[in-house]
C-alpha cells in the first residue's frame, strides 16, 4: 500500500531539519500569507468543505466545532491546542512537533486567524520536555520573523502563542480538563451543559480546542481548497490519517494514508509486515487503549445505504471513523495496538486497568471507584488468586460506569474490561482453572 504522506510529508526525511530556514525552503509560511489576505468567513467555511474531522479521538467535525463559537458575547475567543497526547499508543503528535514544528504554528496561526483569536495556547503533555523546548524555540523564531505576535505579516492583525506545560495527567485529554489545568487548577472535568467550550471554556470564554494533527490539516485544506481536501478519504472521513502502529508486528511505526482507503488487514500485513515469525495475530485495538478489543476471526454484520447487508472479518474493516465505530470500536486516537497468540488477555486488561485507575481524577464516584476495582480484581487474578465468578463480576463493575460520568473517561476505563471478558472468556476462565502465576505478574501492582 502507498502511504499519502501529507503531514507527514517531512518527517524522518533526510536532511531535514526543524528550524525556520529549513522549513521555509520547502515553502513553509507561504499558506499564511496568503490566508491573511482572504476574510476569515472564508477560511471557516474552507475548513466546514473539507469536511475534517477531530484527530484527537473523538471524530467530530472541525468545521462545526469552529461555527459553534460564540462570537457575539464580546468575550475574547482562545484557541488550545491539545497536545497531551497520553493515550496509550498513541505517539504521533510528537514526531510532528519534534521535526516538523513550524507547520503546527503555520496551522496555529491560520486558525487563530480565521477564528479572531488573539491569544493561542499548546498545551504539552509533562512527559515531553524537548518537545516543549523545541516549541518554545520555533515560536521564538516566528514571531522574530513576524509570523506571530503583534501586527503580524503588516496586516494589523496580532496574535500570541504560548506553551503550556501539563504535569502528565491522562485526564487532561479531556478538553474540559485540559481548560481546568490550563487555569491553574486541578484538572476536572467541567459538566456539559453549560461549559461547552466554544461557549464558556477558557477563563469562562469561547474557547476552540483542537488536536495537534487537526491543526496541521488546516494548512493543507487552505492551501488545496476545502473541496479539494474532502476527494481525498472517503465521505465522511475524508482526509488523511497518522496511524501509530505498536506491539507484535515486524514493522512498527506511524504511517499516514487516505482515511478508510486502507484495511485493518492491510495495514497490518502489508505495510507492518504481519505477525512475528511463527505467530498468528490474536487481537487488535484500533484506536488507542480505550478503544473496544477486536478479536481475530470475529466476523460483524453491517448495513449498506441501500438496505443490503455486508459481513466484515477483522482484517477487512476499513480504518475509518464510521466503520470502526459501526463494529463496536472506534478510530479513537489512531493507536494501533496489535497482540498475538503469546498474550493472555487477563495480563493486557491488568494492566490497561491499572493504569485507568491510576489516572481517573476521581470527581465522579462511578469512574473513581469503578477503575480501581477492576484494577483490584485483575491484579489479584494474576497473583495467582482467581475466583469462578470474577469474569461476571469484572463485566458488572464496568457496566455500571459508562454514561454516569462527567466525561468519558467513564466509557475510557469501562469498554476495555467490557469487550475482554466478552471477547476472550476462556483466558479468563483458564486463570480460574490453573490459579497460576504468570510471568510478568510483578509488574501489576496488588493493591
Amino acid at each position: 500500500m502507498q502511504q499519502r504522506r501529507i503531514i507527514f510529508k517531512h518527517i524522518d526525511e533526510p536532511g531535514y531539519t526543524n528550524d525556520l530556514a529549513c522549513y521555509q525552503r520547502n515553502g513553509g509560511y507561504d499558506v499564511l500569507r496568503k490566508a491573511v489576505a482572504r476574510p476569515p468567513a472564508e477560511l471557516i467555511d474552507e475548513v466546514k468543505k473539507s469536511g475534517v474531522r477531530g484527530r484527537g479521538g473523538a471524530g467530530f467535525p472541525a468545521g462545526v466545532k469552529w461555527n459553534l463559537v460564540d462570537r457575539k458575547s464580546g468575550k475574547p475567543i482562545y484557541l488550545v491546542v491539545n497536545a497531551d497526547e497520553s493515550e496509550p499508543g498513541t505517539f504521533k503528535d510528537r514526531y510532528i512537533i519534534h521535526q516538523d514544528p513550524h507547520q503546527l504554528i503555520e496551522g496555529t496561526m491560520i486558525a487563530c486567524f480565521a477564528n479572531n483569536v488573539k491569544q493561542a495556547y499548546i498545551y504539552i503533555r509533562g512527559e515531553m520536555p524537548e518537545g516543549a523546548r523545541i516549541l518554545e524555540r520555533a515560536i521564538a523564531e516566528a514571531r522574530a520573523a513576524n509570523l506571530v505576535g503583534p501586527n503580524i505579516l503588516g496586516t494589523g492583525y496580532s496574535c500570541e502563542i504560548y506553551v503550556h506545560r501539563g504535569a502528565g495527567a491522562y485526564i487532561c485529554g479531556e478538553e474540559t480538563g485540559l481548560i481546568e489545568s490550563l487555569e491553574g487548577k486541578r484538572a476536572n472535568p467541567r459538566i456539559k451543559p453549560p461549559y461547552f467550550p466554544a461557549v464558556l471554556g477558557l477563563y469562562q470564554c469561547p474557547t476552540i480546542v483542537n488536536n495537534v494533527e487537526t491543526i496541521c490539516h488546516v494548512k493543507h485544506i487552505i492551501d488545496m481548497g476545502g473541496e479539494a481536501f474532502a476527494k481525498i478519504g472517503t465521505p465522511n472521513n475524508t482526509g488523511t490519517r497518522i496511524y501509530c502502529v505498536s506491539g507484535h508486528v515486524q514493522r512498527p511505526g506511524y504511517y499516514e494514508f487516505e482515511c478508510g482507503k486502507i484495511t485493518l488487514g492491510q495495514l497490518l500485513n502489508d505495510v507492518c509486515g504481519g505477525p512475528r515469525p511463527g505467530r498468528a495475530f490474536k487481537a487488535v485495538i484500533p484506536g488507542g487503549s480505550s478503544s473496544k478489543i477486536l478479536r481475530f476471526g470475529e466476523t460483524f454484520t453491517l448495513k449498506n445505504k441501500d438496505g443490503s447487508t455486508r459481513t466484515l472479518a477483522v482484517e477487512d474493516i476499513p480504518m475509518d471513523f464510521d466503520t470502526l465505530a459501526a463494529c463496536g470500536t472506534m478510530g479513537g486516537s489512531g493507536g494501533v495496538i496489535v497482540m498475538d497468540d503469546t498474550v493472555n488477555m487477563v495480563e493486557a486488561l491488568a494492566n490497561i486497568n491499572a493504569f485507568y485507575a491510576h489516572e481517573s481524577c476521581g470527581q465522579c464516584t462511578p469512574c473513581r471507584e469503578g477503575s480501581l476495582w477492576m484494577k483490584r480484581i485483575t491484579a489479584r487474578m494474576v497473583h495467582g488468586a482467581a475466583r469462578a465468578e470474577d469474569a461476571a463480576l469484572l463485566k458488572s463493575v464496568a457496566d455500571q460506569i459508562p454514561g454516569r460520568t462527567i466525561c468519558a473517561m467513564g466509557e475510557a476505563c469501562a469498554w476495555p474490561t467490557q469487550s475482554y471478558v466478552e471477547k476472550f472468556p476462556e483466558d479468563f476462565g483458564n486463570y480460574y482453572e490453573t490459579k497460576k502465576t504468570p510471568r510478568g505478574a510483578d509488574c501489576v501492582p496488588l493493591i
